[in-house]
């Protein structure tokens, strides 16, 4: 067999710059054995007596070998040399190794290989070589391990860090929704009673055209107010109830050019209906109404008293089309990406933050989409549609 030995190591990557004397030098020292699968060359912790090299097979390397926290660090196959360091440095072992396959080794043993040193320098330049490119591996491997667990932990720590926030924040708006939903439904009634009186002075045929007029925009005012309330109302309680009634679209588009027209009339805006559509259908007019009126008070703030504000209906497929346009200054990516969020506005004329989020919450609903067009200075179109009933 050793005939056959300086065949194999001259293929061996690892001694491939050393001269054919040398590799017979080390041939000489060779034994070889075949070892069954399973078979446990040697422990973590042993006393170093022995060095290999693979001829035909796998082992596998384990630290803390049958144990709950056991790793296996590597497989190697053919060519692959160890067992040399625990010799080297004459230390135990530093992990276990086992066969993973019938496997034919060469062993060299530990004086043998001590001597293979001493009297070859070349030897022992290539296998100094050899362990220090395997430390500069090792080393590079342990760098990037820890940079890549670096950037899992700091991604963790993010992720952590954001659902602490969040879990504060969902714990705060529970707070202030429960003590917002006693609060509203108290404020509530006081608005019904001066809406209702103010329906009541408005039968008065007694009075003059100018108080009608004032007494019309104490009710408008009223009830914008009783609409904010609902819609923190709706918040608070974190789910919209709809009140599904089959309703006159005709009707429903009049009544809230009326509102809109009031609102806007401080401006120089322009107000367009376009009616393409204007059958009967079936939602919760209330709370479409909320919505058209917080959209339109988003074109009112962003036309800035002056522009277009465009509304028109469409029935497309099997939906109802509600596009809301106008031309004021558009918003940009930054505060897209944040309008769905609570209490968050970017109008100059303020707000409770909650508009968009009652839209979509309404829309989606009704199980609706909403679609929002808008670039700066380009101004804002949106579109709602709804499944017709």
């Amino acid at each position: 067999m050793k005939d056959n030995f300086f065949d194999f190591l001259r293929e061996i990557p690892f001694f491939e710059e050393l001269s054919d004397d040398d590799i017979h030098s080390i041939s000489k020292y060779c034994t070889d054995s075949i070892f069954p699968p399973g078979y446990i060359l040697f422990y973590e912790e042993d006393p170093a007596d022995m060095f290999y090299i693979i001829m035909k097979g796998e082992v596998e390397v384990w630290k803390a070998y049958n144990t709950e926290d056991a790793d296996m660090l590597a497989v190697h196959g053919n060519g692959k040399l160890f067992g040399e360091m625990a010799l080297i440095d004459n230390l135990p072992r530093s992990a276990t190794v086992k066969t993973k396959t019938e496997t034919q080794l060469l062993q060299i043993g530990e004086r043998d290989f001590q001597n293979m040193i001493r009297e070859n320098s070349s030897v022992a330049f290539s296998i100094v070589r050899s362990l220090s490119s395997m430390v500069r591996k090792s080393n590079e491997t342990f760098l990037e391990d820890l940079k890549e667990r670096n950037v899992e932990l700091e991604k963790a720590n993010n992720e952590l860090k954001t659902a602490h926030e969040e879990l504060i924040k969902k714990e705060r708006l529970s707070n202030l929704g429960k003590f917002s939903s006693m609060i509203l439904h108290d404020l509530r009634n006081p608005i019904s009673t001066v809406k209702a009186y103010t329906d009541m002075l408005l039968m008065d045929s007694s009075i003059t055209d100018k108080t009608k007029k004032y007494i019309s925009n104490i009710k408008f005012e009223t009830e914008r107010i009783n609409s904010l309330a609902g819609e923190l109302l709706d918040y608070s309680r974190g789910d919209i109830r709809l009140e599904m009634k089959i309703i006159d679209l005709n009707s429903f588009l009049s009544d809230l050019e009326a509102s809109v027209r009031r609102r806007f009339s401080a401006g120089n805006i322009s107000i367009i209906f376009n009616t393409n559509f204007n059958d009967h259908v079936v939602f919760d007019s209330e709370r479409m109404m909320r919505v058209m009126m917080n959209l339109a008070e988003n074109a009112r703030k962003a036309l800035g008293g002056k522009g277009t504000f465009t509304v028109w209906t469409d029935k497309i497929d099997h939906s109802l089309m509600f596009t809301i346009e106008d031309d004021g200054e558009g918003m940009s990516k930054d505060i897209q990406k944040h309008i769905f969020e609570p209490f968050y506005s970017s109008s100059r004329g303020g707000g409770t933050g909650l508009g968009m989020v009652i839209v979509k919450n309404i829309v989606e609903a009704h199980e609706g989409d909403l679609e929002i067009i808008s670039s700066p200075g380009k101004g804002t179109k949106i579109k709602i549609s709804l499944p017709l009933r």
